[in-house]
């Protein structure tokens, strides 16, 4: 069985699957993918990724505020968000982080609600999804600075060895996505031959970034096989052991997940 360990059920383009997010999702399970994390990015959205999660039971959730959906004048606020976590399928926080790819102006408002989120997680002790562009010296300082008893992840992980290995050094795990399968990600390959087994995890961030040979289309939760198959390739292992990996990996970063046992 593989997870879907970050996707965006409630932005795909399902035109493949005629409109219809169930056969989206059973085109998935058909390819053994037995899970699925929707990715909350925005106050707009939390409602509706919390919907998906109560409707599909092998669907849960994280809510939380994306670094390029921040207000620029306003962090979201604590209480606001703690009110939002206090739901059974909402099981992490984010994505929340800092891109200053994008918007090197609104790094004061980014870090702030970076920092905002990180509480929100040593009061509720739920993992934090992370993204990080363009910001690797302050998403690592501010992870430092906060020092979370739990982990959390560096999801569709894009940046060095030396980046990765600090995050792994205190406790988060990587999550790699289909950039991994592109033709100029020679530095990223390299990163993904060296994390450790047991702190590995995949996932499509769907409907971006599909994998090759589906690069340039939307993405659908379906591909994460094509990212799983290309990632225990290159691993030298094999595409069983590195889905069972992978699996086991989501369960612990994310103990509240409700992933049942395959034959369930």
């Amino acid at each position: 069985m593989l997870v879907d360990s970050h996707c965006h059920l409630d932005r795909l383009d399902l035109a493949a699957h005629g409109g219809s997010l169930d056969a989206a999702l059973d085109a998935a399970r058909e390819r053994g993918v037995g899970h699925f994390l929707c990715i909350g990015v925005s106050a707009d959205n939390a409602a509706d990724v919390k919907a998906l999660a109560e409707r599909y039971a092998d669907v849960d959730c994280s809510v939380g505020v994306h670094p390029l959906d921040v207000q620029p004048d306003a962090a979201p606020a604590l209480d606001w968000l703690l009110r939002e976590l206090d739901h059974p399928r909402v099981v992490a926080i984010g994505e929340t982080g800092l891109d200053y790819h994008y918007e090197p102006e609104a790094a004061d408002v980014q870090q702030a609600s970076f920092r905002l989120h990180l509480e929100a997680a040593r009061q509720t002790g739920k993992p934090v999804i992370i993204h990080t562009r363009g910001a690797r010296a302050d998403t690592l300082a501010l992870l430092r600075d906060a020092a979370l008893p739990q982990a959390g992840v560096l999801h569709c992980f894009t940046e060095d060895w030396n980046m990765a290995k600090a995050a792994l050094d205190m406790g988060y795990y990587i999550s790699l996505s289909g950039i991994v399968t592109f033709r100029n990600a020679d530095a990223l390959r390299d990163v993904a031959s060296k994390v450790p087994a047991d702190r590995l995890l995949v996932e499509t961030d769907s409907p971006y970034l599909a994998p090759i040979p589906y690069r340039g289309k939307p993405n659908l939760p379906q591909y994460v096989r094509e990212v799983a198959e290309f990632l225990a390739m290159l691993r030298g292992e094999s595409y069983e052991r590195f889905a069972e990996q992978t699996t086991e990996n989501f369960k612990q970063l994310f103990p509240l997940a409700h992933v049942r046992p395959v034959n369930a």
